[in-house]
């Protein structure tokens, strides 16, 4: 039951993110590829950090590359240390790459939305807004203060430590914490 669900759960996130590169390739023509230039999203999440071997591992390195637009919510190395002792390194993992992906892809927002705009969202919501993940997840963005505080399913918490890090083909949220999928 188990290997069924994560293998579905692996085709329909492949199937996600492929469709999404698909729509992004024809809505970005190539002079505005080229123009971007190499500043993309990966090169933002450095490769030696934990969440670069982890995108690397689910192949979603290659994905954050292309030409997007993706928000990507990225914890720090201090966020995965959190995590219960052991749960990166069983992730990393190759017969875990699902479990990995389907992680990763819940930290992963199709557009490019600035934290001003969730700001506003939040505002507009009453203070709460619903982000939809490209993993097929939502998260729930509320404000602490002036912060901006995203909550997963199984409720954990996630504060936007530093925001705005703007890509050629998105933006980046750097967050304190690992969101898990419920």
């Amino acid at each position: 039951m188990r290997l069924t669900r994560t293998i579905l759960l692996a085709a329909s996130v492949a199937l996600a993110l492929a469709a999404c590169d698909k729509k992004s390739e024809q809505a970005t023509t190539p002079a505005a590829r080229e123009a971007a230039g190499e500043d993309t999203l990966a090169k933002g999440i450095p490769a030696d950090s934990k969440m670069g071997a982890a995108l690397k591992a689910a192949g979603l390195d290659a994905t954050l590359a292309g030409p997007g637009p993706y928000t990507v919510l990225a914890p720090d190395d201090a966020a995965f240390d959190k995590m219960p002792a052991g749960a990166l390194d069983t992730l990393m993992k190759p017969e875990a790459r699902a479990d990995l992906t389907a992680l990763l892809t819940y930290h992963i927002l199709p557009g490019t939305i600035l934290a001003e705009d969730i700001g506003k969202a939040i505002d507009a919501g009453k203070g709460k807004a619903v982000l939809a993940t490209m993993g097929g997840g939502t998260l729930t963005a509320t404000k602490d203060g002036d912060a901006i505080v995203v909550a997963d399913g199984a409720g954990g918490k996630a504060r936007i430590a530093k925001g705005d890090d703007k890509r050629s083909n998105g933006v980046i949220h750097h967050v304190d914490a690992v969101l898990m999928p419920s």
